[in-house]
């Protein structure tokens, strides 16, 4: 439990971020900056939402294996013997150190402190000069295991065991990109993470803002997908995740030079898909850009109120990285990408700063900005629900947008 919850009336101010998009307010500029609200944040999403640790293919093989961390939790996914992949906390049962770091291939996990080892499913195998130490049994001191489910080709961990399934929550986003086939879709894994000096819902929100594509990415690069032909189909919040789409110039646009896809199409793909942008979005942790060439994923990681780790993917057409011209196209993409990712993250990093102003606003939205409301409306779900859960449901829903 948190060291100190938000106030009464702070939770109940969140209830205007939630309302009708013509009347909602932005949220408070203290969730994107406070340490305590961070604390909370961890036991409202992170201790009990679906977490995205990676994909599936990262792991083909009996014994492969990688690790990250989410809020601090130092995770390590492995494939077992069975072929399951597995997920546990990489937290000695010993001592508390960490039995794995990095990524590869291994017949099981030998803590290097005291060599205490570990079956690729967290099972404790061995313990050292433990036969004098009172009522110790080894099944009682495994690795913490952690739900897993796979999802589109994505590993998703839960730290609560008693979670509800990831994927009966998701039925509208997976039938919404079922012709991408992702869970067959190509790509290699992310070198490195990139670090960010922002709160993980400012890099959010800017990945499913349809009002700024046309204004701060105006050029060649970008106007075949104007922010008037954005769309925001309606989510439940107690849903796993919502979409944004943004309609195109021409079929089978594109980020390069050309505007137009330079690699093989997914083969699955109907016309309204070719003739769209779609935007798939499973928070906290995950954020898909979606075009007829090419998947860019967003693997979103909090390190603290107002920074952030992310794993940037880019997922293409079975076969398609075969092709003798792949890594030339690839590049011509990239490039383009990368001119209008380095834009957003100039504005993400201003953002922050403003935020910490004692002047940040809490702002007003326009109507391309309709996937924020899709967002509030998860998030302050969650928010409330915890706060009600750790006092008690004293907080009465606000009346008023003010």
């Amino acid at each position: 439990m948190p060291a100190r919850l938000p106030a009464a009336g702070f939770i109940a101010s969140l209830d205007s971020s939630a309302i009708d998009l013509s009347e909602a307010q932005t949220l408070p500029p203290e969730c994107y900056t406070d340490k305590d609200f961070y604390e909370f944040e961890k036991e409202a999403l992170y201790y009990h939402e679906w977490l995205c640790a990676g994909r599936e293919s990262w792991v083909p093989n009996v014994g492969d294996y990688f690790t990250t961390q989410i809020v601090g939790e130092p995770i390590v996914v492995a494939r077992g013997r069975d072929g399951q992949v597995n997920a546990m906390s990489s937290v000695c049962a010993h001592r508390a150190m960490l039995v794995a770091e990095g990524s590869g291939n291994t017949r099981m996990f030998l803590c290097p402190y005291h060599h205490w080892a570990y079956g690729l499913d967290g099972r404790l195998t061995g313990a050292p000069a433990m036969e004098k130490t009172c009522n110790f049994r080894k099944e009682d001191h495994g690795l913490t295991r952690f739900k897993v489910e796979i999802w589109q080709g994505f590993v998703f961990v839960n730290f609560d065991m008693d979670a509800a399934p990831l994927a009966p929550r998701l039925t509208a986003v997976t039938d919404a990109i079922a012709h991408y086939d992702l869970a067959n879709a190509e790509g290699e894994r992310p070198r490195e993470p990139g670090v960010f000096p922002w709160n993980w819902k400012v890099m959010f929100e800017n990945n499913n803002d349809g009002y700024h594509a046309s204004k701060l990415h105006q050029g060649p690069l970008h106007d075949f997908v104007p922010s008037e032909r954005a769309e925001f189909p309606d989510a439940d919040p107690a849903d796993a995740g919502f979409l944004r789409y943004n309609g195109t110039l021409h079929p089978d646009a594109s980020f390069n030079a050309t505007q137009r896809a330079l690699l093989p199409v997914f083969p699955g793909l109907d016309e309204t898909d070719r003739n769209r942008m779609t935007f798939a979005n499973i928070p906290p942790t995950l954020s898909l850009v979606m075009m007829s060439d090419m998947v860019i994923y967003l693997i979103l990681r909090p390190t603290g109120p107002e920074t952030m780790e992310q794993d940037t993917g880019v997922l293409v057409a079975p076969g398609a990285s075969r092709h003798p011209s792949f890594a030339h196209k690839m590049e011509m993409n990239m490039i383009a990408a990368m001119h209008i990712i380095d834009q957003d993250m100039h504005v993400d990093a201003l953002v922050q700063v403003g935020l910490r102003s004692r002047f940040a606003p809490r702002g007003r939205y326009a109507w391309q900005e309709g996937a924020q409301i899709q967002f509030n409306r998860w998030l302050v779900k969650r928010y409330r629900e915890t706060y009600d859960r750790l006092t008690g449901p004293a907080v009465q829903p606000a009346l008023t947008t003010a």
